[in-house]
């Protein structure tokens, strides 16, 4: 038997128990995950760091706070989630009564990405252990030091036959996936993503793919140019445009471009100064397979602001251009580096179109105070989530639900929603001794017929 089978098999053994059903049971196991946590927080701002360069704060806003708030947004609501939910029963049922039971669905398997490694890691996780199950999580092997520190802390909490993680990233899951979870769940690339699905098919493993795309932003002539270049520069270049939510491009009405282009490189030098090679708050390209796919397409249209790279560094400086065109490699891909497309449109009913005549994105940012032009927007455009007025922050809510939709992935995650894509919801209908419609029983009369057709109406 292999390593992973055996993994497998005791963690069934465990699930077997029942002892992760327990509800203190979680909530201890998630309070104790948290303190660890906030024991590591320096060794965790210092791996991503190394492998990111991220500043602390960055570490902070985007991966360990965000982390801990959904540890206590999840633990503060369990008890209340997991309660059986008393549902109305058909008059034709009287007197029974009909009940949604809340259960763990076993093992499940987490595959995270490098671009948010701490915070992609563990906030499927989070959702997994308080939904009641067993795990297995690995994450992408481009941040070697993040997870040396989620290995350590993972090892520090759980039980091995509980949760477990192992180092590998893609190696590792192709072995894992052979093997038969009761649930996946990945975040990664398209490409990946269909894998994932394709091979989870075999054995009719249920999935949550959290994918990516090209996120449009849109500014709107009724826009506040000043606010939506400060938001666009901070969502796009926050860890140096490798965020699956990012604005990937700009449509801008056309009058406006020259405005917010100039806005843009004021932010830009506001956030990164002159020379942001320099600046301690612009992280790094993770390797240097991907400095050179992005670095590649800065051949793509006329760079407006930007454009130098530093191979050794692994730096790429923020850069704005247009001229592009759908044509192009930049906007036939993803960009997940620093570089922002401008495109223009005339009315609102051009920006619409052009989302529209392209795979769902996993975000949409809308700049505007005209409300019927946000209306139209939210209706006519079909997107995973996203914000008016701003940029990137409808991840950090635990109330609002995250995932893609068609090409940009499919269920959804973050507080409650965490919890749901890993439970399975048990209908239990509970009937009476005392009372019964004997109508419902052969042989049928037309009486019966009659009695049925009104109740089914």
């Amino acid at each position: 038997m292999s390593e992973y089978k055996e993994l497998l098999k005791s963690q069934r053994e465990y699930f077997a128990t029942g002892h992760t059903k327990d509800i203190e049971f979680r909530i201890d196991l998630l309070n104790i995950l948290k303190k660890n946590i906030e024991k590591h927080e320096d060794d965790i701002s210092d791996a991503l760091y190394k492998d990111l360069g991220k500043s602390k704060f960055e570490s902070y806003a985007t991966e360990i706070g965000i982390t801990l708030s959904e540890i206590s947004h999840i633990t503060d609501n369990l008890k209340k989630w997991t309660r059986p939910k008393k549902v109305k029963s058909p008059l034709f049922q009287f007197p029974a009564k009909s009940y949604i039971y809340k259960e763990p669905l076993g093992v499940a398997f987490i595959i995270s990405p490098w671009n948010y490694p701490f915070q992609l890691t563990l906030a499927p996780l989070i959702g997994a252990i308080a939904a009641g199950n067993c795990a297995i999580l690995t994450v992408s092997q481009k941040v070697p030091n993040t997870t040396e520190i989620l290995d350590k802390i993972i090892k520090e909490t759980f039980n091995e036959n509980h949760v477990k993680f192992i180092p590998g990233g893609s190696s590792v899951s192709k072995e894992l996936l052979e093997e038969e979870f009761d649930y996946i769940f990945f975040t990664g690339s398209v490409g990946v993503g269909k894998k994932i699905m394709e091979t989870a098919a075999k054995t009719l493993t249920p999935v949550t793919l959290e994918l990516g795309g090209k996120s449009p932003t849109i500014v709107d002539k009724y826009a506040d140019i000043d606010i939506a270049a400060e938001r666009i520069v901070w969502g796009k270049f926050l860890n140096s445009g490798q965020t699956c939510i990012a604005p990937d491009y700009v449509l801008v009405q056309s009058e406006l471009k020259e405005k917010l282009v100039e806005k843009l490189k004021y932010y830009i030098e506001k956030f990164y100064g002159e020379n942001p090679i320099e600046s301690n708050d612009y992280p790094r390209i993770v390797n240097e397979d991907h400095f050179n796919k992005v670095s590649k397409l800065l051949l793509n249209g006329n760079i407006l602001h930007g454009g130098s790279t530093d191979k050794l560094d692994l730096y790429i400086e923020p850069t704005i251009m247009d001229s592009v065109t759908w044509d192009d490699e930049i906007m036939k891909q993803e960009i997940f580096g620093p570089i922002l497309p401008i495109l223009t449109y005339e009315g609102i009913e051009d920006a619409i179109n052009t989302v529209n005549s392209h795979p769902k994105p996993l975000a949409l940012y809308l700049f505007t105070d005209n409300e019927d032009v946000e209306e139209k927007v939210i209706k006519e455009v079909s997107y995973g989530g996203g914000c008016v007025n701003d940029t990137v922050l409808h991840l950090s809510s635990a109330e609002l639900p995250f995932g893609g939709v068609g090409n940009s992935g499919m269920g959804n995650y973050h507080g409650k929603a965490s919890f749901d894509t890993f439970t399975h919801e048990k209908s239990v209908f509970k009937n009476s001794k005392s009372f019964d419609f004997n109508f419902r029983y052969p042989p049928y009369s037309k009486t019966a017929l009659k009695l049925i057709k009104k109740f089914l109406k």
